[in-house]
């Protein structure tokens, strides 16, 4: 082997070796990190995928999921080109067929059952990833259907209700290093992100740290002061009782709560029924624990708080169990303080970047008038008011009952039919539309159901507009060409708008127009940034919004414990009050609770399960079980054993662990031989945000007799 041989084998970049370095970012999990990447290309095929050291997401390091981008982007299962379903729904049987013929058939169809049918008879839907979003749903309003929806009906959006009726921003932000106590509540950022918010783990600031959490995690063991053991569903609960104790306590901050704060009084007199001494017996935390909870957060303000996308919300008590959580900002006065939460604007597609743009006025001038109700509208009218579109987790129900009108064409990007409790039900309401187009990377089980699927890029293979935390942006180039005849989603959406003829120039006029459009309140310069794709790039005359200098944009213009637009809807509670999250089963007949939606290091809902490299990291469907609850079943590890709820049952391994509580057992999402979300109760949904009880589910374990 000579020397240039040794080179290239080691993937050393150079004239000689024909390797080059070109950047990128990953978006396998979601648009909010983007870590940057350095990719090595050798012949147009990346070789070898690392962090980029000093970027500003990520930082130059990279999880599981982004280190296996090889494997994710060279898929077998990749599509490769427009196909046409010619076996039953489902079957995977399909023909190749043209751009031309995939787009004349869509536009033939989806203006058929306009027709006949009304615009909103179609529903415009995205699952992962998310970054096309704003187009996407431009595309529905133009098209005249008020139907967009997203994975976000399972995902944060239940998160950003609670923000928006207690504050009316979206606050993601905890100022950890100016916090005199950070409250980790659900906090997983070891098995959810490529690294904590404290990188190589341990402390970041002199706050002091609680963790509540039914598990002992990484993020208990490398930051945690103290551990709140929680029954899964009982925050709400547990936040009353701490709110209690801090009032009795006198450790509020009593001029905040004057100036600031709506509803104070009625919530006061609702939580002192919270003793923990109560509060344990609900929750499973020791009152003592719930005291000394308490003591911190009061003698160490301001407070920041955790505020994990959907760990609290997926519950059927959920948003109003984080609209607890979210009132002891307003106790402690840590809401637009240093140390405390910060507001931070969406500026594009759910990245916040540090400040705000015309996105909502991009996605929504276009809604149409005259049309009925969004799905889900008459079910969830909260969800409906506060976050605007569809409520995709009533839309199998309204497919198959055509009430209160009919849904009969689906258009999507990416969706995947896992991402809905009793899952079954949206399996079968897939294969009763008369049309259904699905847009993905890979041949999945729900684009088995499509008429039509289209393939599309990874962010490794297109152009677009990234914008990173910091006012920072980059125009990324292709670090390879597109694989087979797969495009970019933004670019099949302006397509297809084109084709429809929707009354939109701006969309017509494809992505970079979008783009001006957007960002038309700071110097973003284009042109500029496309000559030199390589580096991300400061926007010039951005003003990042600092602490302190904002307004809450609420009814009473006030922290509003006392929610003024949740007591316009009959039936639903302005105070965050706690109800009981579990499903009616019989408790004698499943004796446990049954938690899901988890994290682990190496998957993704089930985008990952096929990706070799980080299947490997655990080959089979594993359900976490304590060891108490495996000797009362007779259980050893690996052991098959059988979850049964009131909808069903799953067969999967048993991993015995110290991680998790006496009964309760953790399984995790995605897998197509154990789903365990086709047996999350059917209707077991919270009644404010429509969020299925993913975390709090009656069920029952037994051994299987192998």
């Amino acid at each position: 082997m000579n020397e240039t041989e040794r080179k290239i084998k080691a993937k050393i970049p150079g004239e000689d070796t024909g390797i080059y370095i070109k950047n990128s970012f990953c978006d396998i999990c979601s648009p909010m990190p983007g870590c940057g990447t350095a990719c090595y290309v050798k012949d147009d095929r990346i070789i070898k995928v690392e962090g980029i050291k000093g970027h500003p997401s990520g930082g130059g390091v990279l999880c599981t999921k982004g280190l296996a981008a090889r494997q994710y982007i060279y898929r077998e299962d990749r599509i490769l080109t427009p196909l046409r379903r010619v076996g039953e729904k489902g079957e995977g049987k399909f023909e190749q067929i043209t751009w031309e013929e995939a787009f004349a058939e869509i536009v033939g169809r989806l203006n058929g059952i306009k027709k006949e049918y009304g615009a909103s008879s179609v529903m415009f839907f995205s699952g992962y990833s998310k970054w096309y979003r704003p187009f996407l749903q431009r595309l529905a309003y133009s098209f005249g259907s008020v139907n967009y929806g997203s994975e976000s009906s399972t995902c944060y959006y239940a998160t950003a209700m609670s923000h928006r009726l207690s504050t009316g921003y979206d606050a993601l932000n905890p100022d950890r290093k100016n916090s005199g106590t950070f409250l980790g509540w659900g906090y997983a950022p070891y098995h959810s992100r490529n690294m904590g918010p404290a990188p190589q783990g341990g402390r970041k600031g002199k706050a002091r740290v609680i963790i509540v959490d039914p598990r002992i995690t990484p993020a208990l063991k490398l930051e945690g002061d103290l551990h709140l053991r929680i029954r899964p569903g009982t925050d709400g609960a547990l936040a009353h009782a701490i709110a209690r104790e801090l009032i009795v306590n006198d450790l509020v901050d009593h001029d905040y709560i004057r100036d600031h704060v709506y509803g104070y009084e009625q919530y006061k007199e609702y939580v002192m029924q919270f003793t923990p001494e109560k509060a344990e017996e609900i929750t499973g935390v020791p009152a003592e624990k719930i005291k000394e909870a308490a003591k911190i957060i009061g003698e160490n303000r301001p407070l920041s708080i955790n505020q994990s996308a959907s760990v609290l919300v997926h519950h059927k008590n959920g948003m109003q169990n984080h609209r607890a959580v979210h009132a002891l900002l307003a106790l402690t006065g840590s809401f637009d303080v240093p140390g405390g939460m910060t507001p931070n604007p969406d500026t594009f597609s759910h990245v916040r970047a540090g400040f705000g743009t015309f996105v909502e006025e991009f996605e929504k001038e276009k809604y149409p008038k005259d049309q009925p109700q969004p799905v889900g509208a008459v079910k969830y009218p909260l969800w409906a008011e506060v976050v605007g579109e569809a409520q995709a987790c009533d839309l199998s129900r309204q497919i198959l009952e055509e009430t209160p009108y009919p849904v009969k064409a689906v258009y999507a990007h990416g969706m995947n039919m896992r991402m809905f409790g009793a899952d079954r039900k949206m399996e079968e309401a897939l294969k009763n539309l008369e049309f259904f187009v699905d847009v993905d990377l890979f041949l999945t089980d729900t684009a088995k159901y499509a008429d039509i699927v289209l393939p599309c890029c990874t962010s490794y293979e297109r152009s677009e507009l990234r914008l990173f935390p910091g006012g920072n942006a980059q125009y990324t180039e292709p670090v390879i060409p597109a694989l087979g005849e797969s495009r970019p989603d933004h670019e099949i959406i302006c397509e297809l708008a084109r084709r429809l003829d929707v009354d939109d120039d701006l969309l017509k006029q494809g992505p970079d127009a979008c783009y001006s459009y957007v960002f038309r309140n700071v110097s973003l310069d284009l042109d500029e940034l496309k000559n030199d794709r390589q580096h991300v790039h400061k926007i010039g005359g951005v003003k990042i919004t600092h602490t302190g200098e904002n307004r809450f944009l609420t009814p009473t213009g006030k922290f509003e414990l006392w929610s003024t637009v949740i007591e316009k809807h009959k039936g639903l509670d302005p105070l965050p009050v706690y109800y009981d999250g579990l499903d009616d089963a019989d408790v004698s007949e499943f004796d446990m609770i049954l938690n899901t939606g988890g994290r682990l290091p190496n998957a993704l809902h089930s985008r990952l399960h096929d990706v070799p490299w980080l299947r490997s990291l655990r080959p089979e469907p594993m359900a976490d079980i304590s060891f108490e609850d495996a000797k009362r079943l007779g259980i050893v590890a690996g052991s098959k054993i059988r979850i049964s709820t009131s909808e069903g049952s799953i067969s999967v391994r048993a991993n015995l662990t110290a991680s998790v509580p006496k009964g309760t057992v953790f399984m995790y999402q995605g897998y197509r031989e154990a789903d365990v979300n086709s047996i999350i109760p059917y209707g077991h949904n919270d009644p404010y945000s429509g969020y299925p009880g993913f975390r709090s589910t009656r069920c029952a374990v037994t051994k299987e007799v192998q």
